[in-house]
């Protein structure tokens, strides 16, 4: 393939995404200012059971977080300041809102990256393992622990180790302490289980999808021609098996990837306390903070154009038979 026509399909991809985030923005930013404001319906609440009056209270709210405004200059202001590189200011918070994204990221980051590293690494080496030793004692243990990944809720199972390790045996802390170092072992201690219960449910999609995509191979006529002429078997399964197996595979991996920022992290970080960017964004929902909500909305949007485009450009070196330049 051509660099000017990978280079081209990049520009044309990269345009896309960027049409597709305005989108998602817009969508966004227009249910927010059509949802009931929570918040103002309690002072107006508090104001009528006091002396003061509710409309002049619900009028004093909508001035102080711009409300006032109609939505089409809301929307514009909002969308000229996001393309200045300023993403607004979070009202409940009272900072601005790439400051409190900054301060929530390294949290998720913490969990995450490991139990990405680790559901990786483990879920390509059981399912090519168990896809090269089908129906020994070791393929049947596989098997079950995908299953059982698949099958057990993340937020229930988190809840169970929490109350087992935590408060029943106490070696790990209830709450998360964010004040405790990163690289510390008291840190390593109070992350062992969001990383366990991640991992548990990411390397059961990464095993299964191993071992099918392997299997395909495993059978395949030059696999064989290969074992035929005396090759090691160890590069029989790294270049033949494992190699081929990966272009879709890495599919796999954008999509887990984005399960655990956008789903995952909600669930995992509500129940052992993190105060990463999924309860960062669950509380700027629940306090309808409209630029927190649409900066935290970015992050998995951002994440989801860079993982898609490397997926592809992955794509070409696994696979040179792959080419984008007739796209």
């Amino acid at each position: 393939m051509g660099n000017l026509g990978l280079t081209w399909y990049i520009v044309r991809r990269v345009a896309w995404a960027g049409f597709v985030s305005v989108l998602i923005l817009t969508v966004t930013f227009v249910l927010l200012a059509v949802t009931p404001n929570a918040q103002a319906a309690e002072l107006q609440f508090q104001a009528a059971q006091g002396t003061g009056d509710a409309a002049s209270a619900e009028q004093a709210f909508e001035q102080a977080r711009g409300l006032d405004q109609s939505l089409w200059e809301r929307y514009t202001d909002y969308m000229t300041n996001l393309a200045t590189g300023n993403w607004g200011w979070s009202d409940t918070r009272s900072q601005p809102v790439v400051q409190a994204i900054m301060e929530a990221y390294p949290y998720t980051l913490m969990y995450t990256v490991p139990a990405i590293l680790i559901s990786t690494i483990l879920g390509l080496g059981i399912g090519l393992y168990s896809a090269t030793h089908r129906y020994t004692k070791l393929d049947y243990v596989g098997t079950f622990v995908a299953f059982f990944g698949l099958s057990i809720p993340n937020f229930w199972f988190g809840i169970i180790l929490l109350l087992v390790f935590g408060v029943t045996l106490g070696w790990v802390p209830v709450l998360f302490d964010p004040t405790v170092p990163v690289f510390s072992w008291a840190n390593v201690v109070q992350l062992v289980l969001p990383v366990f219960v991640l991992t548990t449910g990411t390397i059961a999609s990464e095993m299964r999808y191993a071992r099918a995509e392997a299997l395909e191979y495993v059978r395949a006529e030059f696999v064989k021609t290969a074992r035929a002429k005396g090759a090691d078997e160890n590069r029989i399964l790294l270049r033949h098996i494992l190699r081929p197996a990966l272009v879709p595979l890495s599919t796999i991996l954008v999509g887990d990837l984005l399960g655990l920022f956008l789903t995952a992290s909600y669930l995992v970080e509500i129940v052992f306390g993190i105060p990463g960017l999924g309860r960062l964004s669950l509380d700027a929902l629940l306090n309808q903070d409209t630029a927190l909500v649409l900066g935290t909305t970015l992050i998995p949007v951002f994440v989801a154009v860079i993982g898609n485009l490397l997926q592809d450009i992955a794509y070409t070196i696994l696979d040179p038979r792959i080419d984008y330049g007739d796209r």
